[in-house]
């Protein structure tokens, strides 16, 4: 059979004799003249291939003029398979309309007499012994497709998925038989869930803490996925969400104590009920944030450690951190060449919100990653909790799409849709959940849908906005109630066991909030800046053996015998021999490689990433080599003696919040990799500036969540226009505090060279911070830009580079300019060695945060008959660096006069023209160098 035909069974196995030669006549007029025959048999030929090579089966053979039945009856069931979800149970207020029209015999011209006519085999493999005819089949199809389950498979491209979710879903998966003892402990549960909420909305009157009550049985999901996991030995659950729902998760999947959770809504030290045996790991910044918003880490006692990633408000924007996380934890770097990845040691859940789902972009961004090499995960498992509501704003104003849901079809991802109300069903989505990440390493998305008791938070009154869904809400039973109704009608418990099991709930919430009450002090304990972060970096020695470095670049420049590198290439990489012979100079490029070479033998893994990093935007990087006539990849850095570490090197999806916010979360994860990302250009960090915010300058002061991240960000005004111009560097110098953050403008390959082995040194230690470099474009290659072999084997970073040649008569100079970048290069160029220029100095400020005031300090006061102290930039006097730079300067100056040269403020970077470009840089380097 084709490639082309389903691999489904086909319905010929259960047709025999005449009928069969019947079919097969047809078969050959559909060879021959295909329009001449119903629609419905070129169909189901096209879908099954040609009868033949069937085995007989002892059954009731279908007469000729019945076949038209037998193919309407098989379309029927494909209608429930497909179409099923469209008619079920799923909504527990029962207020959203069902479409049952696909799956009513009526449609296809039968009746019940004509389905009863149909042999089971046809509709239904495997069927129970209960089903003894295609009518008898049709309904139990119903049973399984229409109920407090649904499901969307039919857009995943694999038959052997789909064919496996069939199975599953037709053996039944979805009706799981819980015995009384599970079942028990699904009420215990939800009556915590809810008992948590009730205590802490009668106890707490007022505060916010975004109720997860009518999706209740999230924590029974959770919990059902944190078993199987700690069955299967995972290693790992990394878990992201929004503020809805989190308290519970915490203390419910997490196991934080009631009186730490308590302790937070009474503003009480919540450090002495850390439970003594080190299961619980919560890290806390000194300036703090929102209960709602903190994560923590459990290990359990299997050795399966949950992980709740800390999330602002921001929704989904912790999706791909998450991700970031998951790599992490899954790839073993201590080998050389590329990581080794385990998809089985960890996996993630990421709960969503029904409106941010389809409303925002990041989450199709981290779909995208599910099969791209460099971010692939062996598949998330996916949760809407689906509230049908977003704050005040219902889903016909929220979303163009059937489903909350729908946006992950585009990606293949199966969606089950699940009854809130219906604890055991929870379950058992769970467990097919966990069973297809398992087998087909890919994202499954469990669509929870509930509702949302009270208003967006609880001093909300939603009775003003959404008066219908809520008078529904108001009338509607919990789920731990109408689960308690069950197992009492079971005969499991009894009415008073549910009572009971409730009570003592309350009573071992009071008793400790009790305990919170009687730690309560006067004074809320204030966590302090740890000492290392307010003191900044030491100065690292950073310098290497000229042997070292002299071995290395032999050896990335000595490919195999059989690699054909590309010709023009191969020349240009060649030349990287002649600093190491006395000639030319070491190149941005070429230091960057060297640098990571040393990192590695030093036993740091590097993952750099960004749009085309393999190659670098401005063809300077080639850390991988592409063989011209077959095109297999060689990585030079894989093969480099005494190297300790893994290295990789992807080309990124075109995104940048997700991509960022991925690596982010990989180096959060796996504090000793040097993790990189690198935009194509720095203005398209924009589209990433919520990671900035959110995560990067800010996560260690709210949440004591360390990261070394470095974030290259291409930056130059080289006449190219507005875009592509600026990495808007004035909005990381706006957030530059607290020593959040290093922020630097460069103008050597040495000190690029440098800066890299630092931080790399400072990885895993308490004073690490992340790293921004405003990378250059045209400096890439300039003669005065590139290093000698002894920059790099000798000294450290410099936060400040004095011109050469300058400055030498202390009483004739009259002014000192400080600039950087590629600014610090235009003057450099325009003054040469210097002779011409005896009454100006030149300080290129390399890193501009922390502010290297100390040393600028000291050259402003070597030069006492200096009238004046300039900073001069490219950008306009409104961005740049020059009002993050101004105060300082003024602090320093002893009476100078400070001065700005630059452009004027504008409301774009750049000009649009390269002339109009040309003109305005010389203005501002003929002001900036003009005599007094």
């Amino acid at each position: 059979m084709s490639s082309n035909h389903s691999d489904t069974k086909s319905p010929w196995s259960s047709i025999t004799g005449p009928n069969l030669g019947y079919i097969m006549e047809m078969y050959d007029l559909y060879q021959e003249t295909p329009e001449l025959l119903d629609p419905e048999y070129v169909k189901l030929f096209k879908q099954y291939g040609p009868p033949t090579d069937v085995t007989p089966v002892q059954q009731n053979s279908v007469e000729p003029n019945n076949f038209g039945k037998v193919l309407a009856a098989v379309n029927l069931a494909e209608a429930v398979r497909a179409h099923g979800h469209l008619a079920s149970d799923i909504y527990p207020l029962k207020d959203q309309p069902i479409d049952t029209s696909r799956m009513e015999p009526s449609t296809y011209g039968l009746s019940e007499q004509d389905l009863k006519e149909v042999p089971v085999s046809l509709i239904l493999s495997n069927a129970p012994a209960d089903v003894n005819d295609g009518l008898d089949a049709i309904n139990y199809l119903k049973s399984l497709y229409t109920e407090k389950v649904a499901f969307e498979f039919s857009h995943v491209i694999q038959p052997q998925e789909r064919s496996w979710l069939q199975e599953k879903i037709e053996a039944g998966i979805a009706k799981p038989s819980l015995d009384a003892n599970k079942k028990k402990q699904v009420l215990d549960l939800l009556t915590r869930v809810e008992g948590f909420e009730k205590f802490v909305h009668r106890t707490f009157v007022g505060q916010k803490r975004f109720s997860i009550e009518g999706v209740d049985s999230l924590v029974v999901l959770m919990d059902e996925l944190v078993r199987m996991s700690e069955s299967a030995g995972t290693e790992d659950i990394m878990i992201g969400m929004a503020h809805r729902g989190r308290l519970n998760v915490l203390t419910h999947i997490l196991n934080k104590p009631y009186e730490m959770m308590f302790a937070g809504f009474a503003h009480v030290g919540d450090e002495a009920f850390l439970p003594e045996d080190g299961s619980l790991q919560i890290t806390k910044g000194w300036f703090g944030d929102v209960k709602y918003h903190m994560g923590a880490a459990y290990k359990s006692a299997t050795g399966t450690n949950v992980k709740l990633a800390y999330n602002p408000s921001h929704l989904e924007i912790v999706s791909p951190i998450v991700a970031g996380q998951t790599r992490a934890a899954q790839e073993d770097t201590s080998k050389t060449g590329i990581a080794d990845l385990d998809p089985k040691k960890s996996y993630s859940i990421l709960i969503h919100g029904d409106a941010a789902f389809p409303g925002q972009g990041i989450v199709t961004e981290t779909l995208n990653f599910s099969r791209v090499r460099g971010y692939q995960t062996g598949g998330s498992i996916h949760i809407i909790a689906n509230n049908l509501i977003g704050f005040t704003t219902e889903q016909f104003d929220s979303r163009s799409t059937h489903y909350s849901s729908d946006p992950a079809k585009g990606f293949e991802v199966p969606v089950i849709h699940v009854n809130a109300d219906e604890p055991e069903a929870v379950v058992a989505v769970a467990r097919l959940a966990f069973e297809y990440r398992e087998k087909f390493s890919k994202d499954i998305l469990i669509d929870l849908i509930g509702y949302r008791r009270y208003g967006h938070n609880e001093m909300d009154e939603p009775l003003v906005t959404n008066p219908t869904m809520y008078h529904g809400i108001h009338q509607h039973d919990t789920v731990r109630e109408l689960y308690g109704k069950q197992l009492t009608a079971e005969k499991i418990l009894t009415e008073d066991d549910v009572k009971k099991l409730d009570i003592d709930t309350q009573k071992e919430m009071q008793e400790a909030y009790d305990r919170v009450k009687e730690n309560k002090s006067d004074e809320f304990p204030k966590v302090e800046m740890p000492e290392a972060v307010l003191n900044g970096f030491p100065e690292v020695p950073t310098g290497i053996d000229k042997e070292v470095l002299t071995k290395m670049n032999e050896e990335l420049l000595s490919w195999p015998n059989d690699f054909s590198a590309f010709g023009k290439l191969a020349k240009i990489l060649k030349r990287r021999e002649e600093p190491f012979k006395g000639k030319g100079k070491v190149d941005w490029a070429h230091a960057e490689t060297l640098a990571f070479g040393t990192i590695l033998q030093d036993g740091n893994p590097i993952r750099l990433t960004g749009q085309d990093a393999q190659r670098g935007t401005f063809a300077q990087r080639h850390l991988v080599l592409h063989d011209e006539k077959n095109g297999n990849e060689l990585v030079p850095l894989h093969h480099i003696s005494d190297a300790k570490a893994s290295f990789v090197v992807y080309n990124s999806p075109l995104s940048e919040a997700s991509v960022l916010g991925f690596e982010y979360g990989y180096n959060v994860e796996n504090d000793k990799a040097l993790v990189i990302w690198e935009a194509q250009y720095g203005d398209f960090a924009n589209m990433a500036q919520m990671m900035f915010d959110q995560f990067i300058s800010s996560g260690r002061a709210k949440w004591g969540q360390k990261s070394g991240l470095i974030m290259l960000l291409p930056h130059g005004f080289e006449g190219q226009g507005p875009e592509h111009s600026s990495a808007r560097l004035e909005r990381h110098l706006q957030m530059a505090a607290e020593n959040n953050w290093t922020v630097a403008n460069l103008s050597s390959a040495s000190n690029y060279f440098h800066i890299l082995r630092r931080q790399a040194k400072m990885l895993g230690k308490e004073s690490i911070r992340p790293l921004i470099i405003v990378s250059p474009k045209s400096l890439l290659r300039h003669p005065l830009v590139g290093a000698s072999v002894d920059d790099l084997t000798e000294g450290h970073f410099q936060t400040i580079i004095e011109q050469p040649n300058m400055g030498k008569d202390v009483k004739k100079v009259k002014r000192v300019l400080f600039a950087s970048g590629k600014m610090a290069i235009d003057l450099a160029e325009r003054v040469k060695d210097g002779t011409d220029y005896k009454w100006v100095h030149i300080v290129r400020v390399e890193q501009l945060y922390p502010f290297p005031a100390e040393k600028i300090k000291a050259i402003v006061d070597r030069y006492s008959n200096a009238k004046e102290i300039a900073w001069v930039q490219e950008e306009p006097k409104n961005m740049g660096s020059w009002t993050f730079a101004d105060p300082y300067l003024r602090e320093l100056a002893d009476g100078k006069e400070v001065k700005y040269f630059g452009r004027t403020q504008r409301q774009s970077p750049a000009e649009g023209d390269g002339e109009a470009h040309k003109v305005e840089q010389t203005r501002i380097i003929d002001e900036a160098l003009a005599k007094l």
